[in-house]
């Protein structure tokens, strides 16, 4: 029995046999909580010293661990993730361990190291050839889940145990798809083919999902199979995506089948990517030669004018307006409000803001316009008692309604109150403590998978006392996460937490940057995970892709190693700030531009400055054409906004990121109420 377990017991017996005082049993417990709290260090840190060498197939780092060191990690609640790493290792080595793999998922098959393991453990019975115990794993675990590669390995075995007469039909379904499919099905659709089953009915099915899928290099593979017609088609469509205004150009039939004229159809679409003046010029020639359906010509007359707007080209507005009522959905009303708003046409925006749904017209960025553009027409009442309301927000829209009316930002923080038994509770669950475990032993992604699982049924005061516990732990993007998830916004100083202040800072300084605005990037992009890595590739705590941790890591004499570079949260922080500093000089010390390029690309932002250049920066920030990087960066803005006041307790004024900002004056810019906010007395400048 470990050390930890052999004291609780002691204590226990001796509170049962009443041979304890009450001082006394205080005293025991917090020695008995002392001890196991040791214990769980010590066996935390063998854990670490010797997982990865687990995972490259080294068991030995354990067994040769003194036996007081394994026993620790044999009662350690990570015990079953090294013991599955082991087995994985095993299994990626060639080795079937059944007996031991089936041992452990009857022990931990629940946990997520088991249902890891178990996925595995599949795939290697069916490579291995072992198929009725493949069969017999997948049909109790797998079956109707539709994963491809785990589907055809059971059709495989079926047909290698012919253990079912429906395999024509379950294999049919897999082979019927636009897209790759899993190697593992390959020897599914041999043996359709070598029965004659895959025929060109079934080729000229998936032929045609390809082609709706847009995958054309798959599309004219498949067309090998069927006829030269069908390459031919698929390489039609292939040169309307690639080469899209030679391909209409060079369009010469007389009549249009349904092919044909979607052919065109996406071939002006890709255009209007590329450049909404060409295409819109092709697509006038269309529409006078050929008879288009009013939702075909509603369609790409709105994807032009969207595009016209998002490229910030003349006639934009008279685009948009001129669509019919079919194709002027909530987007197209967005710009039209956006194009009046870049063009300081005040009534037009009242006009547009006016049209759109009430939902819509209730988001905060079209109230925060309304204002502006009631000042502006000479309705400052109005205007005010809109800004008014507004700035009770804490957020991008409500700072610069408070800096429109000189008053205060919403800073009033009130922390979450802490029910001390419920947190022990938490703390205490089985399913919280390996998240914890798995985050502080550096496993962070499943940690955080773990503890999302844990805390998604919780009730709302359970939710609260669990972003508390996240919180004392240092675990921000959880205890911010479930905050959220709870609706509770008001705890700033959990919400907007400062860790690695000595590297932000350090970092900061050296790239001449505010730390605030750093700690706003970082927020914004990672919520403080140091190993989350984006569907783009970008990783760690301020998201860099490994390319520019590269470059800026050389430009610093920085070792770089790639992954483990890029996860060090100190050697990430002092990339990301000196990249941040980098978009700042290039950008003229624009922190808008700057943000922006950090999100977007600076080339992008090279690309709307050049035709947004005399917007002043709210407008440009509102006609940024990506809705990924506008929310961005409002969402930068408002959050170093905070930070500025959480790391000196003085509220700076959110205008004062969007230098130059041009005063508030009639039609040319932007109203503003209450004098200029750089002369407010209450509020730094």
């Amino acid at each position: 029995m470990p050390p930890t377990r052999k004291l609780t017991y002691a204590l226990r017996i001796m509170l049962l046999a009443g041979l304890v005082t009450l001082p006394m049993q205080v005293a025991l417990a917090a020695g008995a909580a002392e001890h196991s709290d040791a214990g769980t260090s010590l066996a935390r840190e063998l854990f670490t010293q010797v997982y990865d060498k687990v995972e490259r197939g080294n068991w030995s780092a354990v067994t040769q661990l003194p036996k007081a060191d394994q026993q620790r990690l044999r009662s350690y609640i990570l015990w079953p993730d090294l013991k599955a790493a082991q087995l994985r290792a095993e299994l990626a080595g060639g080795a079937i361990p059944a007996r031991a793999v089936e041992a452990f998922l009857d022990l931990h098959g629940a946990l997520r190291p088991g249902r890891d393991l178990r996925y595995r453990y599949a795939l290697s019975l069916a490579r291995s050839g072992q198929h009725k115990r493949y069969l017999d794993t997948y049909e109790a675990y797998y079956q109707g889940r539709d994963i491809a590669r785990l589907d055809c390995l059971a059709l495989n075995a079926k047909i290698k145990t012919a253990r079912s007469p429906n395999i024509a039909g379950r294999a049919e379904a897999l082979w019927l798809t636009g897209q790759s499919q899993a190697d593992e099905c390959d020897p599914v659709f041999a043996w359709l083919r070598e029965r004659g089953l895959l025929g060109k009915d079934l080729y000229r099915q998936r032929y045609a999902l390809a082609i709706d899928a847009r995958e054309f290099a798959r599309a004219r593979w498949l067309g090998k199979s069927i006829g030269p017609a069908y390459v031919e088609r698929a390489e039609a469509w292939q040169r309307a995506a690639d080469r899209s205004t030679e391909y209409v150009r060079q369009f010469r039939k007389t009549n249009l089948d349904d092919e044909d004229r979607e052919r065109l159809l996406y071939a002006i679409e890709r255009q209007t990517y590329r450049d909404p003046v060409v295409a819109r010029a092709l697509w006038q020639r269309l529409a006078q030669r050929y008879p288009f359906s009013a939702d075909e010509r509603g369609h790409i007359e709105r994807h032009i004018a969207l595009w016209t707007a998002r490229d910030g080209l003349p006639d934009a507005y008279r685009l948009l307006s001129a669509l019919p009522a079919a194709a002027t959905d909530a987007e197209v009303l967005r710009w039209r409000a956006r194009v009046s708003l870049r063009e300081a046409n005040w009534q037009r925006l009242l006009e547009d803001l006016a049209a759109m749904p009430g939902a819509e017209a209730e988001r905060e960025e079209w109230r925060y316009w309304q204002a502006i553009a009631l000042v502006n027409r000479g309705n400052p009442t109005a205007g005010r008692e809109i800004l008014a309301a507004l700035a009770t927000e804490r957020s991008y829209y409500g700072f610069l309604a408070a800096d429109a009316t000189d008053s205060d930002y919403r800073l009033d923080a009130t922390e979450l109150t802490p029910d001390e038994r419920v947190i022990d509770e938490l703390a205490g669950r089985d399913a919280v403590r390996r998240a914890r475990e798995l985050f502080l032993v550096g496993l962070d992604s499943r940690g955080r998978s773990e503890w999302d699982a844990a805390v998604r049924h919780l009730d709302g005061n359970e939710k609260q006392q669990a972003a508390i516990l996240a919180h004392r732990w240092g675990w921000h993007s959880r205890a911010i996460a479930t905050a959220a998830s709870a609706g509770l916004y008001d705890d700033l100083s959990l919400r907007y937490p400062l860790p690695f202040a000595e590297h932000f800072t350090a970092g900061a300084e050296a790239a001449s940057i505010p730390a605030n605005w750093a700690y706003g990037i970082a927020r914004s992009e990672s919520l403080f995970m140091r190993d989350v890595r984006s569907h783009a590739g970008a990783i760690g705590l301020m998201q860099l892709m490994p390319a520019t941790g590269r470059q800026v890591a050389n430009q610093l004499n920085i070792s770089y190693n790639g992954l483990p570079t890029l996860t060090d949260p100190a050697v990430n922080i002092r990339l990301g700030t000196s990249y941040l500093g980098q978009m700042l000089e290039r950008f003229d010390g624009n922190r808008v531009f700057a943000t922006a390029a950090y999100n977007a690309g600076p080339h992008r932002v090279d690309v709307w400055r050049e035709w947004r250049a005399a917007a002043e920066p709210l407008v440009w920030i509102e006609n940024i054409p990506f809705n990924e990087t506008r929310k961005y960066v409002r969402r930068v803005l408002a959050a170093e906004t905070i930070f500025h006041w959480r790391m000196t307790g003085v509220a700076r004024r959110l205008s004062a990121s969007l230098a130059p900002l041009a005063a508030f004056e009639n039609d040319s810019s932007v109203a503003k109420l209450g004098g200029d906010a750089s002369d407010s007395r209450h509020l730094e400048p």
